[in-house]
C-alpha cells in the first residue's frame, strides 16, 4: 500500500498533530474504496470557503488530479503524483512559482493532499524491473478518497444554504414591494391615522442597512424588520373607517348611469369611439418609438457635483450606487416630492439618474419653488428625449469649483 507509515515533511516545514491524524485516517481506508476524482474536486470547489481555499487553490488541485492517469481514485492504486513545479505551473495556467507553493500549502492545510517527501525533498518514482511504480515521492491524493463522503456532505450544505439565501432574498424583495406600494398609496390618498413619512423613513433605513453583498443573517434580519413594518402599515390601514372608501363606491355607481336624453344621436357616439381608437393607436406608436436612454455618469463625478447628498447616505457616507439611491429616497422625502413622482422618474430615467436628478435639485433647493413639479417636468422632457443630465451636472461642478459662485 502507498500509506505504509506516517511521513514527515522535508526541510523547515513542521510536523503537526493534525497532519499525523490525517495520515492515520488515510491508512485506515476501507479496502476496495473508490470515487470519481472530478466529482470529489467539484465537491471541494463547492465547499471552498469552509475549507479555507481560494480559486487558485482549486486550479492547483485540478492540475494535480490531471497527473493521476485514471478517472477513479482507488484504495489499491498508486495515489501519489510527482510532477515538478514547472509542470504544475504549466497545467495551472502558468501560475508563478511563489503562488503555486502558497496554494499547495493551503491544500495540505485543508487536508486534501499529503506530502510524501523523499530524503532530499525531490519528487520522483522508483520503478521495479517490470516498469511498475514501486515507490513514489510527491503529493498523495489519498485524503481526497478518504474524505469523499465528508466533502459531498459539505457541498450539499453549501447548496442548501445558497437555496435558503435565495428564497430569503425573494421574500425580502416581495415584502419591500408591498411596503413601498402601501405607503405610497397612503401618502398619495392623504390617508389619516398614520405617520406615513416616518414609516417611509423607516423603510429607507432598513434598505440602507443592507450591505452590497448580504449574508443570510443580513437578509433575515432585514426581512424580519420589513415584515414588522408591513404589519404596522396594514394595521393602520385596517383601522380606517369604511367611509373613506365611500367615494369609490359612488364613482362605481355613477359609471353605470345611462344617458336619458333621447335626442342624442348615435353618430356622436360612433365619432367619439373612432376618436378614442385613433388616440389609442397614436399612443401605441409613441410608446413603440425607440428612445435613447439617459447616460449614467460616473459616481465620483456625481458626488463632486452634488456633495450635500453624502451626509444622507448609510452611515453618513456613499461608497456605491446602492448607497446613493438610498440617500436619494431620503432627500426626495425631505424635498416633499411624492413617491409617485419619484417612481415615474425612476421608470423613465432609470433609478440612478432619478436619484442624480433629486441630488442636483437638493443642491439648488433654495431656487426651486416646487420640487415635485420640477421633477415631473424633467421626467416629461426625458420621456420626449429632450433632457440630459450632463449640462446640469457640469453647471454644479463649475459652481462648486468656483468659491465665489457658491450659494
Amino acid at each position: 500500500m502507498h500509506t505504509e507509515s506516517v511521513a514527515t515533511p522535508f526541510g523547515r516545514r513542521p510536523m503537526t498533530l493534525a497532519l499525523i491524524r490525517r495520515q492515520q485516517s488515510v491508512a485506515e481506508l476501507k479496502a476496495g474504496k473508490t470515487c470519481d476524482k472530478w466529482k470529489v474536486k467539484r465537491d471541494a470547489s463547492a465547499a471552498m470557503e469552509q475549507l479555507g481555499l481560494q480559486s487558485n487553490s482549486l486550479a492547483v488541485l485540478d492540475a494535480l488530479l490531471s497527473f493521476y492517469p485514471e478517472n477513479e481514485l482507488r484504495q489499491d492504486g498508486q495515489l501519489v503524483v510527482y510532477p515538478s513545479n514547472l509542470q504544475l505551473s504549466l497545467r495551472a495556467n502558468g501560475m508563478p512559482g511563489s503562488t503555486l507553493r502558497r496554494h499547495l500549502a493551503l491544500l495540505v492545510e485543508a487536508g486534501l493532499i499529503v506530502r510524501k517527501d523523499s530524503a532530499n525533498g525531490k519528487r520522483y518514482a522508483r520503478k521495479d524491473g517490470a516498469g511498475d511504480v514501486e515507490r513514489a515521492f510527491g503529493f498523495d491524493l489519498a485524503p481526497l478518497l478518504a474524505r469523499a463522503e465528508e466533502l459531498a456532505a459539505m457541498a450539499q450544505e453549501v447548496i442548501a444554504a445558497r437555496t435558503t439565501l435565495r428564497k430569503a432574498k425573494e421574500d425580502l424583495t416581495i415584502c419591500r414591494r408591498d411596503v413601498r406600494k402601501l405607503i405610497t398609496a397612503a401618502i398619495e390618498e392623504d390617508v389619516e391615522g398614520g405617520d406615513w413619512r416616518a414609516m417611509e423613513a423607516a423603510y429607507a433605513a432598513i434598505v440602507g442597512r443592507l450591505p452590497r453583498v448580504a449574508s443570510l443573517k443580513d437578509v433575515t434580519s432585514a426581512l424580519d424588520e420589513m415584515l414588522a413594518l408591513r404589519t404596522e402599515v396594514l394595521n393602520r390601514l385596517e383601522k380606517l373607517d369604511k367611509s373613506v372608501f365611500s367615494g369609490t363606491n359612488d364613482a362605481h355607481i355613477e359609471r353605470h348611469i345611462h344617458n336619458s336624453n333621447p335626442e342624442s344621436p348615435n353618430e356622436f357616439e360612433q365619432s367619439y369611439e373612432k376618436e378614442l381608437e385613433a388616440k389609442s393607436a397614436e399612443d401605441t406608436r409613441a410608446k413603440k418609438q425607440s428612445r435613447e436612454p439617459l447616460k449614467v455618469f460616473a459616481l465620483g463625478t456625481v458626488l463632486r457635483a452634488c456633495p450635500q447628498i453624502v451626509d444622507y447616505g448609510p452611515g453618513g457616507s456613499i461608497t456605491s450606487w446602492r448607497d446613493f439611491m438610498s440617500a436619494g429616497v431620503v432627500v426626495r422625502s425631505m424635498l416633499g416630492i411624492t413617491p409617485s413622482a419619484y417612481q415615474q422618474a425612476c421608470d423613465v430615467m432609470g433609478q440612478e439618474n432619478a436619484a442624480v436628478s433629486v441630488a442636483c435639485m437638493f443642491e439648488r433647493a433654495n431656487m426651486i419653488n416646487s420640487p415635485g413639479g420640477y421633477l415631473r417636468d424633467l421626467t416629461g422632457r426625458a420621456q420626449r428625449g429632450a433632457f440630459s443630465l450632463g449640462p446640469m451636472l457640469m453647471a454644479l461642478l463649475k459652481a462648486n469649483a468656483d468659491p465665489e459662485r457658491r450659494v
